[in-house]
């Protein structure tokens, strides 16, 4: 799925941009609330997702954005993840990153909706001039957090389209349902930085994660009510691995290194 005004289908309303002051997603704190107590209306639908996918405008307070909502039972069922807990998964990706300090995922909450329970975060436009493929296979300092932040959550899908970048020298990162696996099931087309040493910015990111999911961290106790003790586990040796050796990881041997379709 990609973030893009080019893939929503009308679903019966007046749809575009929502109306009012809006909120960016810069602004966490501010999107987080509105996310989360808003007034979703279902403008229309992500036709490309595999999943219920769909376009929302958001209301409270006099504060407006646009959305995406993806019910957990419009989720499709996966032989590798237990039913049910993709959108957990996207919040669970959406707290790393905001430990990260990166915001690499855009604001991301879990509650209710008109479909019932799912995942809600805000909508990115992406810059329609930005070329993805080229922007994937470059040096760009955001690309590599992206990457490093990829490793951290075990993102079995960083497909190119999974990129959103609005222009203004942020790229933002979409789509994060098949994360957190116990088994090594990276899957991306980031593999430009493989076996080059992490930046100091890297490893200080790495050490906040490792500090979160320490003892009675946030990170860990945010964790622990979205995946299972084992992934919270296995996200912990991750970090911990990336600070021994200090290197960006190499593609895993038994499975496919990069997604399929990749964009």
């Amino acid at each position: 799925m990609t973030q893009s005004s080019r893939d929503r289908a009308p679903a019966g309303g007046a749809g575009g941009d929502a109306p009012g002051r809006p909120v960016s997603p810069r602004d966490a704190a501010a999107a987080e609330r509105l996310l989360s107590a808003g007034r979703l209306a279902v403008e229309g639908r992500l036709v490309q997702a595999s999943n219920a996918t769909l376009y929302c405008s958001i209301e409270h307070d006099g504060r407006t954005a646009n959305c995406v909502y993806k019910p957990v039972a419009g989720e499709r069922p996966l032989w590798d993840f237990p039913d049910g807990t993709l959108a957990e998964r996207e919040v669970a990706a959406y707290e790393v990153s905001k430990t990260m300090g990166w915001g690499t995922v855009p604001p991301t909450v879990h509650r209710d909706g008109p479909y019932g329970p799912g995942m809600v975060q805000l909508w990115v436009e992406p810059d329609p001039d930005v070329d993805l493929v080229v922007l994937s296979r470059s040096d760009d300092e955001a690309i590599r957090r992206m990457a490093v932040f990829d490793a951290v959550v075990n993102n079995a899908d960083r497909k190119i389209g999974h990129m959103l970048p609005p222009g203004d020298g942020r790229v933002y990162g979409c789509d994060h349902g098949v994360c957190f696996s116990t088994e090594y099931k990276l899957r991306t087309v980031l593999w430009q930085w493989r076996g080059k040493p992490l930046t100091p910015e890297a490893l200080e990111a790495l050490g906040r994660v490792e500090a979160g999911l320490r003892g009675d961290g946030d990170l860990g106790a945010r964790l622990a009510e979205l995946l299972t003790a084992d992934e919270v586990d296995a996200t912990r040796r991750r970090v911990e691995l990336m600070l021994k050796h200090r290197i960006h990881p190499y593609p895993p041997e038994d499975w496919p290194a990069i997604p399929w379709p990749p964009l």
